[in-house]
């Protein structure tokens, strides 16, 4: 003879692990979301950077070929300041890599583990 409550008792842990499943799934939407985001960032960063290498090859062409000087380093003015900024966009790329990273290697709870 089946015991009085069980099926309920069931239902209630089945309704319990799929509200859990749900949570779960939502978390891992809105992690997927976020590298997606940090990853379209990282891309366009990475654009801006290749433009100011493009920018910083224009600038020394024009100095020793326009302007006939016979070397450039990287303590001219205008070479130091592209490279300034190349440097500020490859600190803030890095920087969006690990955070996608850290995202990806969210260490999950216990509760996670059910």
């Amino acid at each position: 003879m089946k015991e009085p409550g069980k099926f309920s008792r069931m239902a209630a842990a089945g309704a319990e692990k799929l509200r859990d499943f749900a949570k779960r799934a939502g978390r891992k939407a809105q992690d997927l979301s976020a590298q997606g985001v940090l990853r379209v960032e990282i891309t366009q960063l990475g654009y801006q950077r290749d433009k100011l290498i493009a920018r910083l090859g224009e600038e020394v062409y024009n100095s020793l070929v326009t302007l006939d000087h016979a070397t450039v380093n990287r303590e001219t003015q205008a070479i130091r300041a592209i490279l300034d900024e190349i440097a500020q966009i490859r600190a803030q790329i890095e920087a969006k890599e690990k955070e996608c990273a850290d995202i990806g290697e969210a260490p999950s709870t216990e509760s996670d583990r059910t």
